[in-house]
């Protein structure tokens, strides 16, 4: 059983605990209201659906509640940008520029890589006080991110780009993987938030965000498609 975003929020407010408008976006008043849940219920107010805060939210769930599955609230923040891309030409999307503004980026332009800028804006718009890499726009900054974790739903994916001994990276969120590669949901892939499949030898790290330790996914089987193995995500 896994809870969405608006279930969340909406548990929340019939608690009296307002989130601000029930709309599926995981930002600072959903964080808010869940921190004051928890500090209402004793446990530790860290603004993350773990399972002893899955148990008092939705205590109806039962049996259930050990198969619950807490929403990713960074992953579904990256789902939710699918499709933003760049714009053609000198302008940028303003979007991404704003992405890099919250989190005090310095960041001129969308013909910048901004893979590092995607899962620095899931991550730091959803987990707040979850510590970002020093340099995020820096993909390969991002394997010292959070604590090591195997490849699963919602993982912070590190790869190499050009070569494994250069400096070149990419990174986004592991969406599953096929035989020979991770499927991954990522900005700055053909110029967008898209899925990708890259291979697995290009993995360098997986990484997990601190504040959500708590929370267990798993490995995603997916069939691979049509879709050719993406070899410069640039």
């Amino acid at each position: 059983m896994k809870k969405s975003i608006k279930a969340i929020q909406q548990a929340l407010a019939e608690r009296g605990f307002s989130p601000g408008e029930v709309d599926g976006v995981w930002g600072r008043k959903s964080i808010a209201a869940l921190r004051a849940f928890q500090q209402s219920q004793g446990l530790e107010a860290d603004g993350v659906l773990g399972p002893k805060t899955a148990a008092a939210l939705f205590p109806n769930d039962g049996q259930e509640q050990q198969r619950l599955s807490p929403a990713l609230v960074w992953f579904e923040e990256a789902r939710r940008q699918f499709g933003t891309a760049e714009v053609p030409g000198p302008a940028s999307n303003a979007k991404i520029l704003q992405w890099a503004t919250a989190r005090g980026i310095p960041y001129r332009g969308d013909d910048i890589p901004w893979c590092g800028l995607f899962v620095a804006h899931c991550i730091g718009s959803t987990l707040i006080g979850e510590p970002l890499p020093i340099n995020p726009l820096g993909a390969r900054n991002w394997a010292r991110f959070g604590i090591a974790s195997q490849p699963r739903l919602g993982a912070v994916m590190v790869f190499w780009r050009g070569s494994r001994d250069g400096v070149y990276g990419h990174v986004g969120f592991y969406a599953g993987e096929d035989a020979t590669a991770y499927h991954i949901l990522g900005g700055n892939q053909s110029d967008s938030v898209s899925v990708a499949r890259i291979a697995r030898d290009r993995l360098l790290a997986a990484r997990w965000p601190i504040s959500a330790r708590t929370i267990e996914t798993g490995r995603v089987e997916v069939a691979a498609g049509a879709n050719a193995l993406s070899v410069n995500e640039a």
